[in-house]
């Protein structure tokens, strides 16, 4: 039985696929801009929403914050402008944001098509984006939706002031927008609000796999983590090519570049193997088990989880890198420091297996 392949996130499957530009698809009316849901709670156990959200140039929703919940921002292509605590930056393809709770912040997509990816914890805070937007049922993005937004917004938000944990400040003064930083290319300590240029950041490399984190679980209370994991099938067997079971944490691998392959243990097809391409996404629960190889010359996805998972072994396992780009042969490594680091993070590991 193959791994489902849904336009939706499905409720009675736990382990699926969802297609470039699919999900659950929600606008805000006059937005000009739709909200993807690829995960939210009933995927995850309630402990996180992962969403891709597109638009093209249209206002900003307002400044607010959160009295729980945690958000992120990671920009795919187009730009965004964001303020986020006491700083503003414009984010470009690659360059990420964390803001954590109660920090004010106010995202505004300046097109002239932005297409991001978007984490909130907990998972059900995305029935605010059901509450106050409308199913979208168009191609990519409402461009042409001349509504009124803030006419049409308020009025909800006010009657649901209670139900959902946003909190408007429209007396708010915005920093000014600023230049990127020399600083702003690592990773900082617990919940604090920060930018993350493209490429910048810690570098992990397990044989031919690394590791890119955008924010690690001690960054955000242990919540969540998100990295970009890039390797190449020109290197042979691939050290994740074994059966992995993480006890409780979920992972979602968002697919930007190449073929990620993927086995889940009880869903494989006949040859064995699923493809997740460009643009698609895979979910896999918690306590599922699965193996993962990479199927182009060059692959790279963007993978959340909710804890510590995919990237806590690569980094336990492995070593720091100081290049930029893959190397043209895998660095060293042994089943040894694998299973070395498989109790303390809770994962049970199976020796690596051909065919």
């Amino acid at each position: 039985m193959s791994v489902l392949l849904s336009k939706t996130p499905p409720t009675s499957r736990p382990n699926y696929i969802i297609d470039q530009l699919e999900g659950e698809r929600i606008s805000i009316p006059g937005s000009k801009g739709v909200f993807r849901i690829l995960a939210s709670s009933k995927q995850t156990n309630g402990s996180m929403a992962i969403f891709q959200s597109g638009a093209v140039l249209s206002d900003a929703p307002g400044f607010h914050w959160h009295d729980e919940a945690h958000d992120v921002f990671l920009v795919l292509k187009g730009f965004l402008k964001l303020w986020n605590g006491d700083k503003c930056r414009i984010m470009g393809p690659g360059d990420f944001a964390y803001v954590p709770p109660k920090v004010i912040h106010n995202p505004e997509l300046l097109g002239p098509h932005t297409e991001t990816l978007g984490l909130i914890v907990p998972g059900d805070w995305v029935d605010f984006f059901r509450y106050v937007g409308e199913e979208y049922d168009g191609i990519v993005v409402p461009e042409n939706d001349g509504r009124d937004i803030r006419a049409l917004l308020l009025p909800k938000v006010i009657a649901a002031k209670d139900r959902f944990d946003v909190h408007f400040v429209p007396e708010h003064q915005p920093p000014d927008l600023g230049d990127w930083l020399d600083t702003e290319n690592r990773l900082p300590g617990p919940l604090q609000p920060y930018f993350l240029r493209a490429n910048a950041g810690p570098r992990w490399i397990l044989g031919g796999v690394i590791s890119r984190p955008f924010i690690n679980a001690e960054q955000c209370d242990g919540k969540f983590a998100i990295t970009s994991i890039e390797s190449s099938n020109a290197y042979g067997q691939s050290p994740l090519r074994r059966w992995m079971t993480f006890t409780s944490t979920c992972h979602c691998f968002y697919v930007t570049e190449g073929l990620l392959r993927v086995r889940v243990k009880g869903e494989s097809n006949d040859e064995g193997w699923e493809v997740v391409r460009e643009g698609q996404t895979l979910v896999v629960a918690g306590g599922q088990t699965f193996a993962l190889e990479f199927g182009s010359r060059f692959v790279r996805a963007i993978v959340f989880s909710n804890g510590r998972g995919l990237q806590n072994l690569i980094q336990a396992a492995g070593k720091p890198y100081a290049g930029f780009v893959l190397p043209e042969q895998p660095l060293l490594w042994t089943e040894e420091s694998l299973q070395s680091v498989s109790d303390e993070l809770n994962v049970a590991l199976e020796d690596a297996f051909g065919g």
